[in-house]
């Protein structure tokens, strides 16, 4: 079965949620777990998650990405930025933990001109300040494409994150079909020598979820724009390969495509078509 879902709004709860992955025939989603801008979490509705949580069940959901929001730097050089790293990871650590054992995703980071080196010093150090030893929930760092400052664009950067990090078992890796191409790894013919690296450097059991999305820009361009399936320089091929490969298939895919919930809709359906049992 092809668990797969796409990036829904958590503005009505997770119960709505629910039922708007499952109008798409989604059996998994991902949502910001406050304003991806920044901001305050809104307070848990603890009958909406129970609702849920019965909702889920019935319905054979698989495992759920909360995504932070894209203001969370961990190795800003800013003291209030990393401030807000800190406060709103440890926040959505405990909030998570109202749905255990599901995932939560975070961008690593722009080091702004201090040096990758530094990027993933403090980004580990940031980690180290608020993963706990008890939580259920993986923390997954995303494979990112490289723009500016960016760190994580390579896995030798995410493993080197994961190794400094006091509790590593409780960390993944969320790999970005578009941002790992705009990165420089060729998805599109060389599927198989991508996942060798990673495999070899960071090792497979550790990639937990993939992203799909198209690519609006050409191979290793760093741009990260993404676009529809089949309709960037990915193409619906390669994206048919990438959900039947054998060391990705089982995983939950997330659509971030720029599309409307119908668009999601449609998408699910092609590559469902297009999935191997």
């Amino acid at each position: 079965m092809l668990h797969i879902g796409a990036h829904l709004s958590s503005a009505k709860g997770y119960l709505a949620m629910g039922k708007e992955a499952l109008s798409m025939k989604a059996d998994t989603f991902q949502f910001f777990t406050r304003n991806p801008r920044g901001g305050a979490a809104k307070e848990i509705n603890k009958e909406d998650v129970s609702s849920f949580r019965t909702f889920a069940s019935d319905h054979h959901f698989t495992s759920l990405i909360a995504h932070a929001p894209y203001t969370l730097n961990a190795c800003g050089k800013e003291e209030r930025v990393r401030a807000f790293a800190i406060q709103a990871l440890s926040e959505d650590l405990a909030r998570t933990e109202f749905l255990p054992g599901n995932y939560y995703n975070f961008h690593p980071g722009s080091h702004v001109g201090q040096g990758i080196e530094t990027g993933i010093q403090k980004i580990a150090e940031v980690l180290n300040m608020t993963i706990r030893p008890e939580q259920s929930t993986t923390v997954l760092l995303e494979t990112m494409a490289g723009k500016g400052s960016e760190v994580g664009s390579r896995f030798e950067q995410l493993r080197t994150i994961m190794d400094r990090t006091n509790y590593s078992e409780k960390l993944g890796i969320c790999l970005d079909t578009c941002h790992v191409y705009d990165a420089g790894y060729d998805i599109v013919n060389h599927l198989d020598d991508v996942l060798e690296e990673f495999d070899h450097i960071i090792g497979l059991s550790r990639l937990k979820a993939v992203h799909l999305a198209d690519s609006k820009n050409p191979f290793a361009s760093r741009k990260d724009r993404h676009e529809t399936i089949g309709n960037g320089f990915i193409g619906l091929d390669a994206m048919i390969r990438i959900i039947n490969h054998p060391a990705l298939k089982s995983l939950p895919f997330i659509l971030e495509t720029p599309t409307d919930t119908a668009g999601h809709a449609k998408e699910i359906a092609l590559l469902q078509k297009h999935y191997s049992e």
